[in-house]
């Protein structure tokens, strides 16, 4: 029997392409058009949180015992618009990486084809963030100006494993909070449709980054594997303690340095960010990329 004389690379090659015509496939048969999908004219129902209670920073603190019905709606509605902004933000920075990404591949390559698709997608999802966040009656959130500056370096020089990993974390942790919220009948009825159109699109998203992750990592040594690790640990923590922005609190008229103090020892918060990043650090771990300084700043982000 003639042995195959296919290369490895080469089927490698074939196998992710495979997995790029699929991505396409899903995108044309399940994409939304949130302009048309999303009620926007109906006017605000300040009955409805606008994140599940339990997603909310202070809940099971004494300050949340606190607060009466109306104010624990208002602060669940400020916290969602800020971790939308905060998706706007990051959603820019993975288009550029994606886009320089791609600049010299091949066009007839679907994975080069899903890429653009993808940022296609991230457009959309930024705009109906935006109108999100308008329509719950939010400031523009910004990160820090440090954070902002940040953001602009690794935009600039990530690249390969750094890139898409990184891009993994901030999309890992924001789908399995919209995942809650968008089940959740407490919810405006508005952010569980947004929550449903982002969780769905970005499952693809998702598949594409981990893929990418393992085939830039395939042939790492040790000295840029670490690097890397280091590298995408920072990145999540600055992107994880960035999603709600300490003005929320203002803005839902509380005690902004005490609704600080208090969100900073929430156990229950911090909890329920380990428990719903399980999967993603299995991921990280079995990718390399749990070293001991990384580790420091997952758990410093309360990750892990």
């Amino acid at each position: 029997m003639a042995r195959s004389t296919v290369r490895p690379e080469t089927q490698d090659r074939h196998a992710e392409q495979e997995v790029a015509r699929r991505l396409l496939d899903s995108a044309a048969q399940l994409s939304y058009d949130p302009v048309a999908e999303v009620d926007w004219d109906t006017p605000l129902d300040k009955d409805f949180h606008g994140a599940s209670p339990e997603w909310s920073t202070l809940y099971g603190t004494a300050y949340w015992r606190e607060l009466n019905d109306a104010q624990q709606k208002e602060l669940t509605r400020q916290e969602a618009a800020s971790v939308a902004s905060t998706g706007i933000w990051f959603e820019m920075i993975l288009q550029q990486m994606v886009l320089r990404d791609m600049y010299t591949k091949d066009p007839t390559d679907p994975r080069f084809q899903w890429a653009l698709t993808e940022i296609a997608d991230e457009c959309r999802h930024s705009v109906m963030f935006a109108r999100g966040a308008a329509k719950l009656g939010a400031p523009a959130y910004r990160p820090r100006r440090a954070v902002m500056e940040l953001g602009r370096v690794f935009k600039t020089l990530a690249f390969g494993e750094a890139a898409y990993a990184a891009i993994l974390v901030a999309e890992e942790v924001l789908d399995v909070m919209q995942r809650d919220w968008m089940r959740d009948e407490q919810v405006a009825p508005f952010v569980r449709t947004i929550n449903n159109i982002h969780v769905v699109e970005e499952s693809r998203h998702m598949k594409f980054a981990r893929d990418e992750t393992r085939k830039r990592l395939r042939h790492a040594g040790p000295l840029r594997r670490h690097l890397n690790a280091f590298v995408i640990a920072v990145a999540s923590y600055v992107i994880v303690t960035s999603m709600v922005n300490r003005n929320v609190y203002a803005y839902a008229g509380l005690d902004t340095r005490r609704a600080v103090t208090e969100a900073k020892a929430n156990e229950h918060h911090r909890s329920l960010m380990r428990s719903s990043c399980s999967g993603l650090m299995e991921f990280l771990a079995s990718a390399g990329l749990l070293t001991r300084p990384a580790l420091f700043f997952y758990k410093r982000a309360h990750l892990i």
